[in-house]
Parts: C-alpha cells; sequence; structure tokens
C-alpha cells in the first residue's frame, strides 16, 4: 500500500470511529419521546414491572392518640366532679382516684382566700397518675362570675362586680380587669371559669328571669352590649392562662322558671337562627374553648328533650351551624330539678349521644358513679357510641393542650 493511500484509509478510519461516538452520544443524550395518546379502544400500556426482589415501600398508618388508654379512663374525661369549697366529701376523690374523673368543679361559697383554695386544688391535682387519669391534668373549674355569682373570696380574690356592672365599664378596661381576676384564679390553681353568661335578656324584663336577669348575670340589654362586654372578659381570663365556657346555649334569658329549683322549664320563643343563639356565635368566634349548654326545653328548635340532650341543639346547631369544634359541657345535671325525670344514668349517657363531650355534676357528687358506669357500659356494647366517646375525649384532650 501507498502512503498515500495508507494515509486515506486511515483518515476514513478516524472519520468513521467519530461517527461512531457521535451516534452514541446522542442516543444517550437524546430527549425522551413524547407520551403518545393510545387509540381510543386500545388498551393502555403496563406499568413498568417493580424491580425484581423489590416490593413498594408500605405507608405508616397514623398513631392511635388515645393508645395506651383504658375504656375508663377514657370515660373519665368525660366527667367533671363538684367538690364543696368549706366541706369536700370523700365521694368527690374518690371520682378521681377509683372512678378515673379527669375533671373538677369548685363548688359553694369561699372566703378563705388563695392559700387555702390552691391547698384544697393541690390535694386534688395530686391525685394524677397513670393509673387513675393516665397521667392527664385536671381541669379544675369554677363559677367566677362577680356579683351574687362568685364562688372564691378572700384574700387574694378580687370583689368582682355583677355582670350588668361591667357593662357599664368599657370593653378595654373590663379586659384589663378580668385578666387581673383570671391571674388571681391562676395563682389558686384554677384553669377554667365556667363564665362568662352570654344569655340575652330582653330590656325590661330581667325581674321575670329568675336564672339570669334576677341575678344581675346579663352584660346588658342588647346583642351589641352582651357581645362587646362578654368577650372582653374572656379575653381577660384567657390572656392569664385561664380558659372559659360561655353559657347558657341556646341561652336562657327568656325562660320564667330556674332549672336548678324547676322543673319543666321551657322556652317557647327562641328559634335556631335566633338573635339569642348569634350571640352564641360571636363569643365562638373571639375563640371560647367550652359552651355550656342549657337544661331547658325549646319547643321551635327540639320539644322532646332539654338542651344538653338534644343532637338536634348539640350536634345540629352548635356543631352544625355555628361550627363550634370545642368542648360541649353541660349545665349541672346532677341535682337540677330540670333533669330529675331521667336517670343519673341516662342523663350522661343522653348527653354524650347528643355530641357532648362534658358531663357537669357539680352539685351531687354522688351521682358521678352510676353516670361513669353508665357510659362504659354502653360504649362496651355499641360501637357507634364507643366513637362518640373516642371524639369526645379528643376535645377534651386538645383543650387541655392548650394550657400547657
Amino acid at each position: 500500500m501507498t502512503a498515500r493511500a495508507r494515509t486515506t484509509w486511515i483518515v476514513v478510519a478516524v472519520v468513521t470511529a467519530l461517527a461512531a461516538v457521535a451516534a452514541v452520544a446522542w442516543y444517550v443524550t437524546r430527549p425522551a419521546p413524547a407520551p403518545q395518546t393510545p387509540p381510543s379502544g386500545s388498551p393502555s400500556a403496563p406499568a413498568d414491572p417493580a424491580p425484581s426482589g423489590t416490593s413498594p415501600t408500605p405507608s405508616t398508618p397514623p398513631e392511635d392518640p388515645l393508645a395506651g388508654w383504658t375504656l375508663d379512663q377514657k370515660v373519665g374525661q368525660l366527667f367533671m366532679v363538684g367538690v364543696d369549697v368549706r366541706d369536700p366529701q370523700q365521694v368527690s376523690y374518690d371520682a378521681v382516684s377509683r372512678l378515673h374523673v379527669g375533671n373538677v368543679f369548685l363548688a359553694g361559697r369561699s372566703q378563705a382566700g388563695t392559700g387555702p383554695t390552691a391547698d384544697l386544688v393541690a390535694g386534688f391535682t395530686a391525685l394524677v397518675s397513670p393509673e387513675t387519669t393516665n397521667g392527664t391534668p385536671l381541669f379544675v373549674a369554677t363559677d367566677q362570675e362577680g356579683g351574687k355569682v362568685q364562688v372564691l373570696r378572700g384574700p387574694g380574690f378580687s370583689q368582682i362586680p355583677a355582670a350588668t356592672d361591667q357593662a357599664r365599664l368599657d370593653p378595654a378596661t373590663l379586659q384589663a380587669d378580668a385578666t387581673t381576676w383570671g391571674a388571681e384564679l391562676a395563682a389558686a390553681g384554677v384553669n377554667l371559669n365556667l363564665a362568662p353568661v352570654m344569655d340575652l335578656v330582653p330590656e325590661g324584663t330581667a325581674a321575670q328571669n329568675p336564672p339570669i336577669g334576677a341575678f344581675q348575670r346579663s352584660y346588658g340589654f342588647t346583642p351589641d352590649s352582651v357581645t362587646s362586654h362578654a368577650n372582653a372578659f374572656s379575653a381577660g381570663m384567657e390572656a392569664s392562662g385561664v380558659d372559659v365556657a360561655i353559657k347558657h346555649f341556646p341561652g336562657l334569658g327568656r325562660v320564667t322558671e330556674n332549672t336548678d329549683t324547676d322543673a319543666g322549664v321551657t322556652d317557647d320563643v327562641t328559634t335556631r337562627d335566633d338573635p339569642s343563639v348569634a350571640v352564641f356565635a360571636s363569643g365562638i368566634e373571639a375563640g371560647a374553648a367550652f359552651v355550656m349548654t342549657s337544661t331547658a326545653v325549646y319547643p321551635q328548635i327540639d320539644g322532646t328533650l332539654p338542651a344538653a340532650f338534644s343532637p338536634v341543639v348539640v350536634d345540629g346547631m352548635l356543631r352544625g351551624d355555628l361550627g363550634f369544634d370545642g368542648v360541649v359541657l353541660t349545665d349541672d345535671v346532677s341535682a337540677a330539678q330540670q333533669v330529675q325525670a331521667w336517670s343519673p344514668a341516662d342523663r350522661a349517657v343522653l348527653t354524650i349521644a347528643a355530641g357532648g363531650d362534658m358531663v357537669l355534676a357539680s352539685a351531687d357528687p354522688s351521682v358521678v358513679e352510676p353516670m361513669v358506669a353508665a357510659v362504659v357500659e354502653r360504649a362496651s356494647s355499641d360501637d357507634a357510641f364507643a366513637a362518640q366517646v373516642d371524639a369526645a375525649v379528643l376535645r377534651v384532650l386538645a383543650a387541655k393542650e392548650r394550657l400547657r
């Protein structure tokens, strides 16, 4: 082969090799082809099989927030037992230590002041353990509205004016005052005030309204006055770490008898979209963690059951219409004359079945035992009711998380 021929051959070989390299490079780096839509009616291409020897990673199941809770402990979170501030009874201590009750209410009237009240509270909080309340702290509640409804007095506690007098204050001033009153409660170990009253009493009817108007418990007589001042009271309490329960849904402003002392208490006027209901919507929007239901009957809403036992009132109105997802607490259903036609067991079961979360047995703590037993028994045999118990417990625990 001549030198010229040899040179020509080498050039051809190099060009050929470069072309091959370029072809490989184009193949490796070429853009992915656009997906093709199969013709109508043709089967879709099968998905790429998983690589040999591998399997899809299983998703982690959500953690059960009630894991580790016994049924008795869960049910105990749904009760609040009364404690006589001047003469606490053993039955109240037993409710926490033996029945797993997770909340207490300081009832009656005391002039002892902050120190002795804190000691009383400490005697109950000391009962919290993994065996009693699954280690969950207690809600310690009282009625510290002011005026004629103020449980705790004496050194360390202010003399709180009645709601009708609070309503004469500028809301900002009232909020500042309520912050002080809340700090006094917190110093005594109280973390929940069953106040403020948001019942709307019509102008000129206070004297004919035994539970609210006659005791000067209303924040004026117009929706604006009630909402602005009740919400200011709530904001002050919450600023000091004390939660509030607005009450008594859907309103006791029109009744002419007292549910504590009378049976057959009825409000024939209030409707589902009444202005007296709208004031509670304002309290909920302001962030109230609790709503207390009344035990009056409202024929325009549900003529068969007291509000606290009524799915129409609790689940339909409070949960549905107003969107409340906090804790629904009953008014006292232990000694109130309004509910004596129902057994203690039925009062408790009806409360939870209606969508309520916490049963208040303040005046007569002895009825807590049959109440707790009835809820445990029903939850043990009725899956739907057991689910309601769990939902209620989760709402109570969520409220307790606010206080940590």
